[in-house]
């Protein structure tokens, strides 16, 4: 009898404190996006600070969790529809497009290092060299008319992949700070092989055509009751589609069987290998596949800023992709999602900040580590069945 009663239906919680969550980042992503003095920025630092504090104060948190856990689709789809909300909110704004933009394709990037970080315990500090790969795909690939711009994207992708199997070999066979080493080799030398290879253009970069499908330029603003709108707007779209799609992706693969060997692997390799769990295999499966998405993030990015050098891919934007996964949580893609606005929008808002980023960064990362190890939204509980108990 009890074991009936562990896997009913769990009554789904209510809507209403996930949906005024939703709604209070919308406005709140609307307003930091709009903000251009200083004093308006730092306002809505404090009051985040504030309503953060009051709310965990109020144990409004475990609410929250416990409304979006049982309507985990509803809650999603709500999520994409504020972000729309906001996008065609800014839509003939150029400048708070592109940081939006941005900041999606930073997300993506951190959906797949979290597949390597926080699913299977791989440390990849090379995450802007494979993003880079996308990026020069599809500056190589724009040149030729006939290559249909989405068969570009993924091309990025197969690209970065393709590159992660000169790290297979080295990668499988070394743990932690080996690992580590080894990849950020790879990283240098990538940058390096850019700046002396005249083909992709040496240190001066190359142009990027722009995402172009039948009948619609991206780099064309489109018209919409007679008003023009930011052709970054194209691109926010885009990449808002793009985001739904490897999201529902990553949690798919989070919840397989594939998901629960990486979670083992993590979790102790050897007990892992006892079980049956082929250790090698789950781990060349979590680092191609993170890298593919983080060719594609790169892919769009090249064609969304239409120029691109190796001084963009350098280590230290590999850290930024690091610290955006640590400050996040790493196995949180949520986390992801607001550290990713945090490393991208701060630098922009607070110009004072631009030349020490990587120093706050470094002391966030730091603080995060010491008081919150588990990152600004932790991993939750494994959960198979969405709005069952027995789930988690």
């Amino acid at each position: 009898m009890s074991d009936i009663a562990i896997d009913a239906p769990a009554r789904p919680k209510g809507l209403l404190p996930g949906a005024a969550t939703i709604l209070a980042v919308s406005v709140y992503g609307w307003a930091l996006l709009t903000a251009e003095e200083d004093w308006q920025v730092i306002g809505l630092l404090v009051l985040a600070a504030a309503v953060g504090l009051v709310g965990k104060l109020a144990g409004l948190g475990p609410k929250v969790l416990a409304s979006w856990s049982s309507n985990e689709a509803t809650m999603n789809g709500g999520a994409v529809l504020g972000l729309l909300a906001v996008i065609f909110a800014l839509s003939t704004q150029h400048f708070p497009l592109l940081m939006l933009t941005t900041t999606l394709l930073y997300f993506i990037a951190s959906l797949g290092l979290n597949i390597q970080f926080g699913y299977t315990g791989m440390v990849n500090f090379a995450g802007a060299a494979f993003f880079g790969a996308g990026a020069y795909t599809a500056a190589v690939l724009g040149g030729y008319a006939w290559i249909p711009p989405l068969l570009t994207i993924l091309a990025g992708g197969v690209v970065a992949m393709v590159l992660s199997l000169l790290l297979v070999y080295p990668i499988v066979r070394t743990t932690g700070h080996y690992a580590a080493v080894v990849t950020i080799a790879f990283g240098v030398l990538f940058k390096t092989f850019l700046e002396v290879n005249e083909i992709l253009g040496g240190p001066q970069g190359l142009m990027v055509e722009s995402m172009k499908l039948p009948g619609w330029d991206f780099n064309n603003g489109p018209v919409l009751f007679g008003v023009e709108m930011s052709f970054y707007l194209n691109y926010a779209l885009f990449a808002t589609a793009l985001v739904a799609l490897i999201f529902c992706l990553v949690r798919r693969l989070e919840r397989s069987w594939l998901g629960l060997h990486m979670d083992a692997v993590r979790l102790d390799e050897t007990a892992a290998a006892c079980f049956g769990i082929s250790v090698h295999r789950t781990k060349i499966l979590a680092f191609l596949s993170g890298n593919f998405i983080l060719g594609i993030a790169g892919a769009l990015y090249g064609m969304m800023i239409s120029f691109i050098a190796p001084a963009s891919f350098t280590f230290s934007d590999s850290l930024l992709m690091v610290s955006i996964v640590l400050l996040g949580g790493m196995g949180s893609p949520w986390g992801g999602a607001l550290a990713a606005a945090i490393v991208v929008l701060l630098p922009e808002k607070l110009q004072v900040l631009q030349e020490y980023r990587f120093l706050l960064f470094s002391v966030l990362v730091m603080l995060v580590l010491l008081f919150r190890p588990d990152g600004l939204l932790p991993r939750q509980i494994r959960n198979y069945f969405p709005g069952r108990e027995g789930g988690k």
